[in-house]
């Protein structure tokens, strides 16, 4: 009997393993900005926990000193060069009487800058305060004040009321030639100011802006306020005002009897 033949089964191909594809390119510049992103982190950290090393203190001083800036930032310098608050920095600077502005920067590697302007008085308030020109009481306890500077009075809180009027007059008053001294406001309410010639205004306290325009109509006219003679200008009539001389009784301009009350 014949044998079968001997067939013997091919072996099954080996399955091949094909790796994907790599854009290295792209791993690359991954893997790049992984290595900064952590060296900004690290450099961030450090900078966060580096002293300051330095203050540096500018403006034109004259009546703050460096050393008193210094004084009043110290508590507020033991952070970080990054960590530090400078809007503190900046607040405490200008709680300073004298400070009107700061600015406050940082310079590599660890010196913060801190650069202010002083306040400029424009008035005295009451005998030992000053105004700025905003009407602001920046200062409520000076020793000296300036005897150049105009002399204003009022309540408590009504500083920047007195101010804006105090430079209405003064505005006005410069354009013909004269100037004020000083501007009461009582606790009434009544308006009093003196003019550089020595002649007291009184305009009380009712109908003060149509008072004023009469004042001012009344000078432009050529009511001689400039006098020597003249003492006061009463402003507190209906239609008219009166003038109160220094050798004589007062004499009404309007032609009404006595003043009013306000």
């Amino acid at each position: 009997m014949a044998g079968r033949p001997n067939r013997r089964r091919k072996a099954a191909p080996k399955p091949r393993v094909t790796l994907p594809k790599v854009n290295w390119t792209r791993v690359v510049g991954v893997l790049a900005a992984g290595c900064v992103t952590v060296a900004v982190y690290v450099c961030t950290v450090w900078l966060m926990d580096r002293p300051i090393t330095a203050v540096s203190v500018q403006g034109p001083f004259e009546h703050v000193s460096a050393m008193q800036l210094e004084e009043a930032l110290a508590d507020h310098l033991h952070h970080g060069f990054l960590s530090t608050d400078l809007g503190k920095i900046q607040r405490a600077a200008t709680n300073l009487p004298w400070v009107a502005t700061a600015s406050v920067q940082r310079r590599w590697p660890g010196t913060l800058v801190v650069h202010v302007t002083e306040q400029q008085p424009a008035a005295c308030w009451g005998d030992v305060g000053l105004l700025n020109d905003s009407g602001e009481l920046f200062v409520k306890d000076q020793d000296r004040l300036p005897a150049e500077l105009p002399r204003l009075n009022g309540p408590d809180g009504a500083e920047r009321r007195v101010a804006a009027m105090y430079f209405k007059i003064e505005t006005q008053l410069e354009q013909r030639g004269f100037a004020a001294l000083s501007l009461d406001l009582d606790a009434r309410g009544a308006w009093t100011f003196r003019l550089n010639n020595g002649v007291v205004v009184r305009l009380g306290a009712e109908a003060v802006e149509q008072r004023l325009a009469r004042f001012f109509r009344a000078l432009d006219t050529g009511v001689a306020v400039d006098s020597e003679q003249v003492a006061y200008v009463d402003m507190r009539y209906t239609h008219g005002f009166a003038i109160g001389w220094r050798a004589r009784p007062a004499q009404a301009v309007s032609g009404e009897a006595a003043p009013p009350n306000v």
